[in-house]
């Protein structure tokens, strides 16, 4: 079977075209993934021929580019920048999947306008794969969707089970409702309702989970709401990064230490591998009817193909047509218990 083509915002993150096309080419070079560069023609092919790579990547046009900080709102979308183009390519049938390391709001609104969503969804929601003690986590929503419905936190269930069978090949993944505490009556009005729903649906859902839970591998999704969410990813991307710079401190004061860290560095470098999430690459845009995967503005070029192998996985797996299904039968059975 083919690898899927996607489609690479050229011009998205805080390192510019460089990073991209270098990272894109790991991922055509590395991977076998079809890749087609989105940015200036000029730019990209002058990067291309600095890689000694001209020509070996399709490359298309687009003048315009979105900002990391830029406000974007249906009336100031502009219609040549690289994430519409991008995107348009996708709802054309001429690339399978989207990534983009750039501005994550415009990438969401756009996608939504350009793709649409999947029929029975309200509101995209962004996922996260984090690691846990015995494999991986999904949290959604992480930043999308600063205030949800009922409704919503419903769908996100269902999305990140989705996404957790298909992507992650987990057999009939665990489902959690975050919350400030683990009993049924704990929590806002809005987890309480979420909860009852959740436990009467078809999902293997185990009911409300704390913030520890995240990395014990009690579960294997993880909902809440987009404040939530985003919160609880910048804390663990600090917390991270701080843990690695306190063991680098600390070995650097003692000759011993740095000894015993040549013994352990394969050690270390395994650790680094299952935690690290240039592993990842970027978070699904699950909800949308296409597959999108958006990559942190600060990637570099292992990042961004790691994030181009997400966005081809998320294609090949089918989560789509699985999110939308599950969604219809949640409908049609509410449907019949409020009859």
């Amino acid at each position: 079977m083919a690898q899927p083509r996607v489609v690479v915002d050229a011009l998205g993150g805080d390192h510019g075209p460089a990073v991209v096309v270098e990272g894109a080419l790991l991922a055509s070079r590395e991977l076998g993934v079809g890749v087609s560069l989105v940015g200036p023609e000029r730019v990209l092919n002058d990067e291309l021929a600095r890689h000694g790579a001209a020509g070996s990547v399709e490359v298309v046009d687009a003048p315009e580019s979105i900002g990391m900080g830029e406000k974007v709102t249906l009336s100031t979308i502009k219609k040549r920048s690289s994430i519409q183009v991008a995107l348009e390519r996708v709802r054309e049938g001429k690339a399978d999947a989207f990534f983009s390391a750039g501005n994550t709001a415009a990438c969401w609104t756009i996608a939504k306008t350009v793709l649409g969503t999947l029929e029975e969804v309200d509101r995209p929601a962004l996922a996260a794969v984090v690691p846990n003690r015995g494999g991986r986590t999904v949290l959604l929503d992480v930043g999308a969707n600063a205030q949800c419905k009922a409704r919503q936190l419903e769908e996100f269930a269902v999305m990140g089970s989705a996404y957790a069978r298909g992507v992650l090949r987990i057999a009939r993944p665990r489902v959690g409702l975050m919350s400030l505490g683990e009993e049924e009556t704990k929590g806002s009005e809005l987890v309480r309702d979420v909860h009852d729903v959740l436990k009467a649906s078809s999902l293997n859902f185990v009911g409300n989970v704390e913030g520890h839970d995240v990395f014990t591998g009690k579960v294997d999704v993880v909902v809440m709401d987009g404040f939530t969410g985003n919160v609880v990813l910048k804390a663990v991307e600090t917390c991270a990064e701080l843990v690695v710079d306190l063991i680098r401190e600390e070995i650097g004061r003692d000759l011993r230490r740095r000894l015993g860290v040549w013994l352990l560095k394969p050690a270390f470098r395994a650790a680094r591998r299952r935690s690290d999430p240039a592993e990842v690459g970027g978070a699904p845009l699950l909800g949308v009817a296409g597959c999108c995967v958006i990559g942190h503005g600060k990637s570099r070029a292992r990042a961004v193909k790691h994030g181009i192998r997400t966005a081809a996985e998320f294609h090949s797996s089918g989560v789509n047509a699985a999110i939308q299904a599950e969604l219809s039968a949640l409908g049609t059975r509410k449907e019949a218990a409020s009859a």
